[in-house]
């Protein structure tokens, strides 16, 4: 059987490392969504900055070609 003292022993070791399992959990969690929201910035800003496409030979086409350009310009503002 085991002492009295090596239960308290084992149960605090078990509590201290799930603690610090948890902790490093959730610091990483925290970067990656840190990483994930930049990396989604860095998108949109690189979809923005992108050279504009020829306008299209097909009316109803470039029509919403245009509706989304004023809509992406209104959206920045």
């Amino acid at each position: 059987m085991m002492d009295t003292t090596s239960i308290v022993l084992l149960l605090v070791t078990a509590s201290i490392s799930f603690g610090v399992g948890r902790a490093i959990m959730h610091v990483r969690k925290k970067n990656q969504a840190a990483k994930i929201k930049l990396l989604a910035e860095r998108a949109a800003q690189a979809a923005r900055d992108a050279p504009q496409s020829p306008p299209s030979n097909n009316k109803s086409k470039r029509k919403r070609e245009q509706q989304a350009h004023i809509a992406r310009s209104r959206a920045d503002k």
